[in-house]
C-alpha cells in the first residue's frame, strides 16, 4: 500500500471514517495533520460505533501507530475526553499514540470569539461548528499561538496563557461577553497536560524513521477538498488545507515520500453548513434523511444533498493528484429509477468545465445533467464488484470516468465487510 494520503473529494462527509478504517489493516501508521474537532469520523466495528474527532481512527486496531500531527489544532480538554470514552469502551490507548509538540492549541476564548463572529454575519453566517477552530489558527499565523509543548511546561505555560487572557477579555468585554477566569482555564488546562504529557514528542522526527525503515503510512483527511482554506468555496471553508498538499505541511513528511493519493466521495454529494451547492436536491435529502442516513458526526446537523458532482470532482483530482477513488454510500441510491450525474456548470450563455473560484458565480451556477438508469435493487449485501447488478456497475464507472481516476473501492454500508476492493 505503501504511503497514501486519503482527502475528501467534496465538502466533507464522504465517508472517510469507514475507508480509513477499512485501510488501516493494510498500514503501520496513521497520522492525521490537519483540522481539530470541528471533524468527526465514524466508524462500525462489527455493532459498535465509534465517532472520533481528534484521534486517528487507526486508533481502533491496536497494533497500530495513531499520530496526531503539527497540523492539528487541539482542545486538549476534549481530547482528555475523548481518550476516556475510547478507555471506557475497552479500547488500548498507550503507545499507539504520539501527539506533536508544535500543535497549537484551542481555548474557550477561541470558542466565544467563533460564536460572535458567526452569530454577527447574520444571514451571511459560513456555518462553523464554533469549535473554536478558525480563531485558533488565526492566533497560529498571527504568531501568537500557544502550543502542545508549551503545554506540558506548567510555568512557560501559565505565563503565556495569562497573557492569553488579558488580550482576549478585552475583546470579549468589547463584544459584550464576561471576562475568562485565568485560574478556571489553568487548572483545566494543567489537568488535561498531566494526561497528555507522555503522548506529547518530536512526530517528524518519529514519521522520518518510519519512512526510512520503510513503514507504511497513511495519512487520514478530515474535511474536504472545497472546504479548503486556498481552493474552497472561500469563505465557505474551514481554516486548514484540506487538499493533498496539507497532509505534507502538516506532518512534516516531504511530497517524494508520497506515494499515492486516495480521494474519497460519496455516490451522491453532501454539504453541511452553508455555501453553495449546485446540485442541491430537496427531493434526495428528504429520501435520505428519512432513511436516517446524512447527519454530521460532529454536530448532527442535516446534511444537505444532492446529485453526484462531477465538476467539481475532476477538480478536485486536478488538485490532490488522485490516483484512485472510493465511492462510499453506493446503496443510498438503491431506489432510485433515474439517476442524475452534474458534468457541467451553465452561467448564462456559458458552460463551465470546472468550479469558478468567484462566489457570487457558483452561487449563479445551473447544473448541466446527464441521466442514468437506476438498478432498483439492493446492494448492500454484494461483496464483490461482480455481485453488484449491471447497471450499479455502469454507473460506478461512469463516475470513476469523470473524476479521472481509477476506482479503487466502493461501500456499500458502513461495515467493514461491506466493502469491495477492486
Amino acid at each position: 500500500m505503501a504511503n497514501t494520503i486519503l482527502v475528501g473529494a467534496h465538502w466533507g462527509d464522504e465517508g472517510k471514517g469507514k475507508i480509513i478504517d477499512f485501510l488501516t489493516s493494510s498500514v503501520d501508521i496513521v497520522v492525521r495533520s490537519q483540522g481539530g474537532n470541528n471533524a468527526g469520523h465514524t466508524v462500525y466495528d462489527g455493532p459498535n460505533k465509534y465517532v472520533l474527532h481528534l484521534i486517528p481512527s487507526g486508533i481502533l486496531r491496536p497494533d497500530k501507530i495513531c499520530v496526531i500531527g503539527n497540523g492539528v489544532v487541539i482542545d486538549p480538554v476534549s481530547l482528555v475526553e475523548e481518550l476516556r470514552g475510547l478507555r471506557a469502551k475497552k479500547i488500548k490507548v498507550g503507545k499507539n499514540l504520539i501527539i506533536s509538540d508544535c500543535a497549537h492549541l484551542v481555548f474557550p476564548y477561541h470558542r466565544l470569539l467563533d460564536a460572535q463572529r458567526e452569530s454577527a454575519k447574520g444571514k451571511q453566517k459560513i456555518g462553523t461548528t464554533k469549535r473554536g477552530i478558525g480563531p485558533a489558527y488565526g492566533d497560529k499565523v498571527a504568531r501568537t499561538g500557544i502550543r502542545m509543548g508549551d503545554l506540558v511546561q506548567p510555568a512557560l505555560f501559565s505565563a503565556k496563557l495569562k497573557a492569553k487572557i488579558r488580550e482576549n477579555n478585552r475583546i470579549l468585554k468589547a463584544l459584550g461577553e464576561k471576562p475568562l477566569s485565568f485560574k478556571k482555564i489553568e487548572e483545566d488546562y494543567l489537568a488535561a497536560a498531566k494526561v497528555l504529557k507522555p503522548f506529547v514528542t518530536n512526530t517528524v522526527a518519529f514519521l522520518h524513521k518510519a519512512v526510512a525503515e520503510k513503514r507504511e503510512i497513511l495519512f487520514e483527511g478530515a474535511q474536504g477538498t472545497f472546504l479548503d482554506i486556498d481552493h474552497g468555496t472561500y469563505p465557505y471553508v474551514t481554516s486548514s488545507n484540506t487538499t493533498a498538499g496539507g497532509a505534507c505541511t502538516g506532518s512534516g513528511v516531504p511530497p517524494h515520500r508520497m506515494d499515492r493519493v486516495l480521494g474519497v466521495m460519496k455516490a451522491y454529494t453532501t454539504r453541511v453548513g452553508e455555501g453553495p451547492f449546485p446540485t442541491e436536491n430537496s427531493e434526495i435529502g428528504d429520501m435520505l434523511h428519512a432513511m436516517g442516513r446524512e447527519f454530521g458526526a460532529t454536530t448532527g446537523r442535516a446534511r444537505r444533498c444532492g446529485w453526484f458532482d462531477a465538476v467539481s470532482t475532476r477538480y478536485s483530482t486536478m488538485l490532490n493528484g488522485t490516483d484512485e477513488i472510493a465511492v462510499t454510500n453506493l446503496d443510498g441510491l438503491d431506489s432510485i429509477p433515474k439517476i442524475k450525474i452534474c458534468v457541467g456548470y451553465k452561467v448564462g450563455r456559458k458552460t463551465l468545465e470546472v468550479p469558478p473560484s468567484d462566489l457570487l458565480q457558483l452561487q449563479q451556477c445551473k447544473p448541466v445533467y446527464i441521466e442514468m438508469d437506476g438498478w432498483l435493487s439492493p446492494t448492500d449485501k454484494a461483496r464483490s464488484y461482480e455481485e453488484l447488478p449491471a447497471k450499479a456497475r455502469k454507473y460506478l464507472e461512469k463516475v470513476a470516468e469523470l473524476a479521472g481516476a481509477k476506482l479503487r473501492l466502493v461501500s456499500v454500508g458502513p461495515a467493514r465487510d461491506q466493502t469491495i476492493v477492486l
